[in-house]
């Protein structure tokens, strides 16, 4: 290197260079409207179903419960949650050993938001070519009429999916009228304005730097692929040597491959990136470049399939094997785990009990000989409606039960403590420690039940 060059200012950072992704109809194309319409109508129209006189679905984080349509979670319920994270991960693997980043290009919510902004952007300002030269050459009259409207509406959206994201946590009908009424709290404000600014900025300026900078599942996704993964690929034996041709010219005799290079695959890609040059990291899986591509082999008269979902097995040796030992696994494991998630919540029951004895006296022994344990119970009802309780002991022949308080009522979504002693005659007691089995159920619904055990200490 010369002394001049040395000299020379050295970027550390390549410039960004704005990608204005050309659209695509097609099969993968229409998968993809048709998850961005189901997602975003699932996330946008939950917080509005009522359920039982109650929003369907709200997280009630001051109240401590969860509201899942007919389900009503609690933080002693946490253990359904991490047993959905535990699904949700398994199901992350699975799908990704077996047809690479279906999450990115489909349900990813930076795929699906980015989505709707760049239609938004296209009826706006048109399409790629248009877009391009209203950035280059537009009037600035022009430029500020189109560009100030397309920002304007994405603010508003972005503002409704803040809005729509806090309806989770607080009513959203509620929320809406302290919205209106600027008497939102300061965490529900806040998480408003952000969660409105990010999808604002994410999904309108930063789009492919978000997957392929700040998302870190695109590091780590190599580890999950194997020879036998399901990726998007070019085939350079079909495609190789490219060169632009007219349509009825004869590619072999002038020594082409298949590959017109159109560049559309290029043009269409949400991360600029070109697939003829293989598999990279920032290919996010949206099959644009098929759609794309297959629609020039038909007015081309060529083959489709050029660019397809592929193996590298099957692209080098023409062998595929989809069912290997890492996809099963996967697949057993997360069939294992979500029916235990199902079956836990299936037999769920909508009381929790704790029972505690008195540590300050071992036993007592009253005038008549008899052994008396005193206990401490806690009902803690899950329930979205009061009930009375009745307690059963089980485990020693001739124990008695005598509650301070024979009304154990118990409002909903309330923890209520009760005293209550079990007294036994000293000949029933086999050992100086016994198991016994407290039984409480709901006197109105008898499908309301749980079972403890405790000890019972005796001479």
């Amino acid at each position: 290197m010369s002394q001049e060059e040395s000299t020379l200012p050295q970027e550390l950072y390549a410039k960004r260079q704005k990608i204005y992704p050309r659209q695509v109809s097609g099969l993968f194309a229409s998968l993809r409207i048709a998850a961005v319409l189901v997602l975003l109508g699932l996330y946008y129209g939950l917080p509005w179903i009522s359920w039982d006189g109650r929003q369907a679905i709200l997280f009630d984080l001051p109240a401590r419960q969860f509201h899942l349509l007919g389900l009503t979670l609690w933080p002693q319920d946490f253990i359904y949650l991490a047993g959905l994270l535990i699904v949700a991960a398994l199901s992350l693997f699975f799908f990704t050993a077996l047809a690479g980043r279906l999450w990115c290009g489909y349900a990813c919510p930076q795929t699906v938001w980015t989505e709707v902004f760049l239609w938004i952007e296209r009826m706006i300002e048109g399409e790629r070519n248009k877009r391009i030269k209203l950035d280059k050459k537009g009037t600035m009259q022009n430029k500020f009429i189109l560009k100030g409207f397309k920002h304007t509406v994405w603010i508003l959206l972005s503002a409704w999916t803040g809005y729509t994201f806090v309806g989770y946590f607080t009513p959203i009908i509620e929320l809406g009228e302290k919205l209106i009424s600027f008497s939102t709290g300061p965490w529900e404000t806040f998480w408003v304005i952000f969660y409105g600014f990010a999808t604002y900025a994410n999904a309108g300026w930063m789009r492919e730097q978000v997957c392929i900078y700040m998302c870190p599942y695109a590091r780590f996704q190599s580890a999950m692929f194997d020879s036998d993964t399901l990726i998007i690929s070019y085939d350079p034996d079909r495609g190789e040597p490219r060169g632009a041709r007219r349509r009825r010219d004869n590619p072999d005799e002038l020594g082409l491959g298949e590959c017109i290079d159109c560049q559309l695959c290029v043009q269409v890609c949400p991360t600029g990136i070109d697939i003829r040059k293989g598999l990279q990291y920032q290919c996010i899986g949206c099959a644009a470049c098929i759609d794309v591509c297959d629609d020039i082999m038909d007015k081309m008269s060529y083959p489709k399939g050029l660019i397809r979902y592929t193996t590298e097995n099957l692209l080098q040796s023409g062998k595929a094997h989809l069912l290997r030992p890492r996809v099963v696994i996967y697949a057993l494991i997360l069939l294992g785990c979500f029916t235990a998630l199902i079956y836990g919540l299936t037999t769920r029951t909508n009381i929790e009990l704790d029972i505690g004895r008195d540590r300050n006296i071992l036993y007592r022994e009253l005038g008549n000989g008899d052994i008396e344990n005193i206990y401490s119970l806690k009902i803690l009802n899950k329930d979205r409606k009061d009930h009375r309780y009745q307690v059963l002991v089980e485990g020693l022949d001739r124990a008695r039960l005598v509650l301070d308080d024979e009304n154990l009522m118990v409002p909903t979504a309330t923890t209520t403590s009760f005293h209550l002693r079990v007294i036994a005659d000293p000949d029933s007691i086999p050992k100086s420690v016994n198991t016994i089995r407290f039984k409480v159920i709901a006197i109105d619904d008898s499908s309301i039940v749980v079972i403890s055990d405790a000890r019972f200490v005796g001479p």
